[in-house]
């Protein structure tokens, strides 16, 4: 099966999504869709962002362009609808696509209100459609060492943990601050990690969380995840509050029953440290390259619409459960109480 792919929106995520889908196997690049005439043309220029190449001119030749999305939803010819445009715009764009009878990926965050996210994973229910979520962190090399062996049980139990991911103020987008389209960092970036919490963890019974109010949103933000006796113990800091002299910094602590794993970007590779006192780097394959973690990402959403299985790092169900756990937070943030999150 080839899958015939139509990105929307072609923003920053969408230039990284062109880029990721050059390197697919059993797809192609079908269409795009953007207002932007310059963009249709393949003048993608003006496109920056905080990782990866700026954009370019590209070949968009053999490439259908449309300034509606419903005009791409009409077309027959297009299997995947992949929503990359900002982030108050992916439900009732998910919503069409569905309606269209269209799998769909859509950039992370599903939604910014919850309701928003349970309505869409009801819909692809419904429609007996695939609603895969663009969540990334898993892809990358470390990330993904670390899920397989807290789920794997490779070291034995999950104690605990504390995660980070603390940017500079992002001034890449006009959108990019205005927490009214992206949820204010600690939606917009902190999701990365409860996502990647509620993989490996699940979903606590509460949190408990201190933050950095700025305007309408939360700035910065650290968690205690509360999943009751037994643990496990899991923390996490997260925000856009560094100066510009350190852009960008996420890692992990993770302390299993044999093993504890150390990670921070920049500064300590992947490190698995054992009882005997040894400290062992593991290969990785794909590190140092973002783009290669979202080939893997579409690759796998790819092989789920061939197989058809949806794949569980791209659940829907699990990316509304991580907007939640952000809605959540925020609340604590705010009230500075416990909040449950069942």
């Amino acid at each position: 099966m080839n899958v015939r792919i139509g990105i929307v929106g072609l923003g920053f995520m969408g230039w990284i999504h062109y880029l990721a889908s050059r390197r697919l196997r059993g797809a192609q690049l079908a269409a795009v869709c953007s207002r932007d005439s310059k963009k249709r043309a393949g003048d993608w220029r003006g496109i920056r962002g905080n990782f990866g190449p700026p954009g370019e001119v590209v070949d968009l030749s053999g490439v259908k362009k449309y300034d509606r999305l419903e005009a791409m939803l009409a077309d027959p010819d297009i299997d995947l609808i992949d929503v990359c445009n900002p982030t108050d715009q992916h439900p009732p764009s998910a919503t069409a696509a569905l309606l269209a009878g269209k799998h769909v990926l859509v950039e992370k965050a599903i939604a910014l209100k919850p309701e928003d996210a349970d309505t869409m994973v009801a819909l692809a229910k419904k429609a007996g459609k695939m609603l895969m979520v663009a969540h990334v962190l898993p892809f990358f090399p470390e990330f993904a060492y670390a899920a397989q062996a807290i789920r794997g049980g490779t070291h034995g139990k999950l104690l605990g943990g504390h995660f980070k991911r603390v940017i500079s103020r992002p001034d890449w987008s006009a959108d990019i601050g205005d927490a009214a389209k992206t949820g204010g960092p600690a939606v917009d970036l902190h999701i990365h990690d409860t996502h990647f919490i509620g993989l490996v963890c699940g979903v606590p019974a509460k949190v408990f969380s201190t933050g950095v109010i700025e305007g309408d949103g939360v700035a910065y933000l650290t968690t205690q995840y509360l999943y009751g006796p037994g643990g496990p113990a899991v923390s996490c800091s997260s925000g856009a509050v560094a100066q510009k002299g350190r852009p960008f910094v996420h890692g992990y602590e993770i302390y299993l029953e044999k093993a504890t794993l150390v990670y921070e970007s920049g500064a300590t590779p992947l490190t698995v440290l054992t009882a005997d006192g040894k400290a062992e780097q593991p290969q990785l394959e794909g590190g140092g390259d973002p783009i290669t973690a979202f080939a893997t990402e579409i690759q796998t959403a790819v092989d789920g619409i061939a197989s058809g299985k949806e794949p569980d790092l791209l659940s829907g169900q699990l990316a509304r459960d991580a907007l939640v756990l952000c809605h959540k937070e925020i609340e604590s943030v705010r009230t500075g109480t416990f909040v449950a999150v069942a």
